[in-house]
């Protein structure tokens, strides 16, 4: 047979024929696209760019165009044009200096001395109960964390019932009931703003300093006592520096949240003509949104330049190690003949902190007439009563009003869905952080959920309203297709911003929760031939059930609070008990207000309690910490 020679079908110079490579490929991207890592990571980044980079863009872009409403104030102007009237006028027009440089500089003075007294508080409470031998550190440990469960709006409508005086009107304070008169700068302004937030706002510095202090070992202080260094010096040179990235996180963290906040400033401020940037944007977002959105994005530009100024100063400094192979204990410092007067005064700010605004508002309730504190005056009306047009416009007792339990009920179901919802993505977050916290792919999902960390609560509700104020469509071979209905005045919109806000909070805690949890647990159940959902479910769920459930009721906490996210996104149907409160506060009805404020104060103490008593939850990660 004669043999015939075949020209060859691939270069013998190449590894492998153009099948094989293709092969190759195609088996690349099979187990890519089947890996249950990369499914989850990929529909992750999917959602997570929806619902945080698209909102964040198109709100830069409302920046930008022409709208409709403003078409008068611009001659010759279009619709849907490119446009730099907003930002002219934000920044250099004639009601720039009022609008946001005024405003502007005003936060700026509140965050830096509401941040400087606040970590001051915070870090002096935290070295008290962790490196000394004060007494009743049981009681002062939880004590101290209490204030930050009443909202700190709740203490302005405290500090305006006792420090209100005639120059806004209507019932006097308690101070003029008995004809002392308070001074315009005691009873609104920056003054009170900066106090009622740093008592409240000091659960940061201490909940993170604590955790690092509690990690020092005090034979490093003791070598210091040895060699004859006070109490003084060995504060500044050794715990001070090892505490430093604690000290400067809660920098973060109260820098933006002061920034940010909407509540106390309306009530101090507003009446007076103290704006701030966010009253100021939540003023200006009613009547003209571009220049509202424009000052939201002011807003996120300073909290992202206070971040970057934070980690280079973190990153720039020495390195201690205060965890060593050796082991460590603590020897708690002895506070020596100061020990009865650190408790007193500490007992004197947790009274000023606690007891004195919950008192206040308390006593407010039983009031029938504003302004009136004799005991004569004393009711249960505000409670119980039925309505009658001679009190308060004619306005129920909050347990016989219709609102009220309609607003409990909003209140209780936007922070269960929210709760539920967001701890899960938190945990399949933090499966995403934990097992790919080497890959590209797992830096990438954190990246992008920390983004809502870094925008102030107002700003965030801001995004979404450019968002979700009309429906998002597309044309589908030429007609058009409504992919998501407009949502502004939706309960959905409420719980998705909130979800979403939280997203860096739960993930951190689902993080924590999912590197507790070795892998070869999930290896041993795939050799058993378990698929992913089996082992998720029925290996790393329950495993982690514990912080779960805390994240839970941490996330609950935040929520039933939470006023100045969604003060923006607020309708009457769907308002919250917070809004409630903050509603009859700005109309003149104190005596209801207090009283809503009172059982908000309830919710979220129960929901602590729960969380505590049951779960051990820590409420230093459901504050970031």
């Amino acid at each position: 047979m004669e043999y015939v020679m075949r020209p060859a079908l691939y270069d013998a110079d190449e590894p492998f024929p153009p099948f094989s490579r293709r092969r190759r490929l195609q088996n690349r991207l099979k187990n890519y696209f089947t890996d249950p890592y990369n499914i989850i990571m990929l529909v992750s980044v999917a959602i997570l760019c929806y619902l945080i980079v698209v909102p964040l863009v198109q709100m830069i872009g409302t920046t930008f165009t022409m709208a409709k409403t403003d078409l008068r104030r611009v001659r010759g102007a279009v619709e849907g044009q490119f446009t730099l009237y907003y930002w002219k006028r934000l920044l250099a027009s004639d009601v720039s200096r009022n609008l946001f440089w005024i405003p502007l500089r005003n936060s700026l003075v509140i965050a830096v001395c509401t941040s400087a007294l606040s970590i001051l508080i915070g870090s002096l409470v935290a070295w008290l109960l962790v490196r000394t031998d004060l007494p009743a550190k049981r009681f002062f440990s939880l004590a101290v964390i209490v204030p930050y469960m009443l909202p700190s709006w709740c203490k302005s409508m405290a500090w305006l019932t006792v420090f209100r005086n005639e120059t806004i009107g209507g019932a006097a304070g308690f101070l003029s009931y008995l004809g002392i008169n308070a001074p315009d700068w005691l009873a609104y302004g920056p003054l009170p703003i900066v106090f009622v937030l740093s008592i409240h706002y000091y659960a940061y510095a201490y909940l993170l300093v604590s955790a690092a202090l509690r990690s020092i070992n005090s034979e490093l202080e003791e070598m210091g006592e040895i060699v004859g260094a006070s109490k003084g010096l060995m504060l500044r040179k050794i715990t001070f520096p090892l505490v430093l990235p604690a000290i400067l996180s809660s920098v973060i963290l109260t820098f933006s949240k002061v920034m940010g906040t909407f509540g106390v400033p309306s009530f101090l401020g507003l009446k007076v003509g103290y704006y701030t940037i966010s009253t100021s944007l939540y003023a200006t977002v009613q009547s003209q949104k571009g220049t509202g959105f424009a000052i939201s994005i002011m807003l996120i530009l300073i909290a992202s330049v206070n971040i970057f100024v934070n980690q280079k100063l973190i990153g720039s400094r020495k390195s201690y190690a205060t965890i060593g192979g050796k082991g460590g204990r603590s020897t708690p410092l002895s506070l020596g003949s100061w020990k009865a007067p650190t408790v007193v005064v500490l007992s004197a700010f947790l009274a000023v902190a606690v007891i004195l605004p919950l008192g206040i508002l308390l006593y407010q309730t039983f009031m029938l007439q504003a302004g009136d504190y004799s005991f004569s005056n004393f009711t249960l009306h505000h409670w119980l009563g039925e309505s009658d047009p001679l009190i308060s416009d004619g306005l129920p007792g909050v347990f016989k009003s219709p609102q009220f339990w309609m607003f409990v009920k909003n209140t209780l179901l936007l922070v269960a869905w929210t709760a539920v919802i967001a701890t899960i993505c938190g945990q399949v977050i933090g499966y995403i952080n934990s097992r790919g916290r080497h890959l590209k792919s797992g830096k990438l999902v954190e990246q992008l959920v920390f983004i809502p960390y870094l925008i102030p609560s107002i700003a965030f509700g801001a995004m979404y309203l450019a968002m979700f104020a009309s429906p998002t469509r597309v044309s589908f071979f030429g007609h058009p297709l409504t992919l998501i209905p407009s949502l502004y005045g939706t309960f959905a919109v409420l719980v998705l911003v909130s979800i979403v806000k939280h997203l860096p909070f739960a993930s951190r805690a689902g993080t924590s929760n999912m590197l507790q949890i070795s892998t070869e647990l999930e290896e041993a159940g795939q050799i058993a031939g378990a698929n992913f959902l089996t082992r998720f479910f029925k290996i790393v769920f329950p495993l982690s059930k514990n912080g779960f459930m805390s994240g839970l009721m941490l996330i609950l906490i935040s929520i039933a609070k939470e006023l100045d996210l969604i003060v923006i996104l607020m309708t009457p149907t769907q308002a919250t008990l917070p809004y409630m409160a903050y509603t009859y506060s700005t109309n003149g009805f104190q005596q209801p207000a207090s009283a809503v404020a009172i059982v908000l104060f309830i919710l979220v103490f129960l929901f602590y309690w729960i969380a505590n008593k049951f779960f051990h939850a820590d409420i230093a990660g459901g504050l970031g910490g």
